[in-house]
């Protein structure tokens, strides 16, 4: 047959992509074996019943039709709100508990319709993002630990990239001083996830701070995926588009998946300025033709009404603790990061400095699955991520499991 493209070949280049030991475990389950699945951040429950009935009686009422390429102008007004709170300081969230009134602290951050373009999901609002900031031979900064889709993005535009690696001893809170030795004359954007998937951690404002002056100086965009920013604890997120002068050079990453449990949905947007979200129409055009219409007016009614988001933000709350207090005391193996986010990362590198060997290894022992921390850059490497998308119940039996699987290694010597 004809030769494929280089471009698509190049995306996983290696063939592998970081999720062998997920795919194995998941293979394995489907054949009838018990095992406990910790592997894909993806919910363990359904989207909240009043986000489905409204699909159902959207769709029972004839909204089957073709939408406006950029969304639904309602949906797009409703995503550029959520992406206005995402702004403010501290989280809307903290400080609607306590009472405090809540103001921009940036002029030009307020976000309209016209900031908001609609896509299938966060994963089209980053690779829209790429597109739309880079062209091919540019160059881009990846903070890491990051998404394990990150590298393909920049791959698919035919873009180089460095990674730049937050430490763990520093709580995965990268250095703006480090990030700025990456940049190069060619380099157009800077790409971070804050609160963080894999490590849960959430940046600083003193970290996103330092990351704004740069992008600044260096008149560069910073692409920020904000997709997790419900899911915090004491750490407050904060969106770097609400800094003073980061409005017109940020843009933010989000989707209903993880904040309002539609996983399966794929409702995502992206927000920045409005003459770079007027030109992605185009995009629109050649890759979706627009979003489902029942499905979009259904997100419509879940994004101004915020079903399900206190409640799954409470649930990610009580889930982290539970890792907390399983790993207390715990000298060999500990967390990280963990912050914020559905995912706890434990450093395991006192017992094994290959978190992927670790992790085929606690699947063949204990029968649960987990994710290598080298899926999500070298920073992790000794790192393993497990996913919170369980119950309770389930965490606790699978840290038992891998409490159990630690001193097993360390009475036999089997520490690499």
């Amino acid at each position: 047959m004809p030769e494929i493209s280089r471009r698509a070949s190049n995306i996983t280049p290696s063939g592998k992509d970081g999720w062998e030991v997920y795919f194995a475990a998941l293979s394995r389950v489907q054949k009838g074996e018990d095992i406990i699945l910790l592997g894909a951040g993806d919910h363990d429950f359904d989207t909240p019943q009043e986000t489905v009935e409204a699909a159902v009686r959207l769709v029972r009422a004839g909204h089957h039709h073709y939408t406006q390429l950029s969304g639904l102008p309602a949906l797009r007004a409703a995503m550029a709100k959520v992406t206005h709170l995402s702004s403010l300081f501290p989280a809307l969230r903290v400080v609607r508990a306590a009472g405090v009134r809540v103001t921009n602290p940036a002029p030009g951050a307020r976000a309209t319709a016209e900031n908001a373009i609609a896509t299938i999901g966060g994963q089209a609002a980053l690779f829209a993002a790429a597109h739309a900031t880079l062209d091919a031979g540019d160059h881009a900064i990846v903070v890491g630990p990051y998404y394990a889709t990150y590298p393909g993005v920049f791959r698919a535009q035919n873009v180089g990239f460095t990674v730049v690696e937050a430490h763990a001893a520093d709580g995965f809170q990268p250095h703006a001083d480090e990030i700025a030795k990456a940049v190069r004359p060619n380099t157009k954007a800077i790409l971070i996830n804050s609160p963080n998937n894999p490590t849960g951690a959430v940046y600083s404002r003193a970290t996103l701070q330092g990351i704004a002056d740069l992008c600044i100086a260096r008149d560069l965009w910073l692409i920020s995926d904000e997709v997790y920013w419900t899911l915090t604890g004491e750490t407050p997120h904060i969106s770097p588009r609400g800094l003073p002068g980061m409005a017109e050079r940020t843009l933010v990453v989000n989707s209903l998946s993880k904040s309002h449990g539609m996983t399966g949905w794929r409702i995502g947007w992206l927000a920045g300025p409005k003459d770079l979200i007027a030109t992605l129409n185009s995009l629109n055009l050649v890759v979706t033709y627009g979003l489902p219409d029942f499905v979009s007016r259904a997100a419509i009614e879940a994004l101004e009404n915020r079903w399900g988001v206190d409640d799954i933000a409470g649930i990610y709350a009580r889930r982290r603790a539970i890792a907390r207090e399983a790993l207390e005391g715990q000298n060999a193996i500990a967390l990280r990061g963990s912050e914020g986010g559905m995912y706890a990362m434990i450093d395991v590198s006192e017992i094994s400095a290959d978190g992927e060997r670790f992790a085929w290894d606690f699947l063949d022992a204990e029968k649960v699955c987990i994710m290598p921390g080298e899926s999500f850059g070298e920073a992790a490497a000794g790192h393993v991520r497990v996913s919170l998308c369980a119950s309770d119940d389930q965490l606790r039996e699978a840290f038992s499991r891998l409490r159990r699987f630690v001193s097993s290694r360390i009475e036999t010597g089997g520490v690499s």
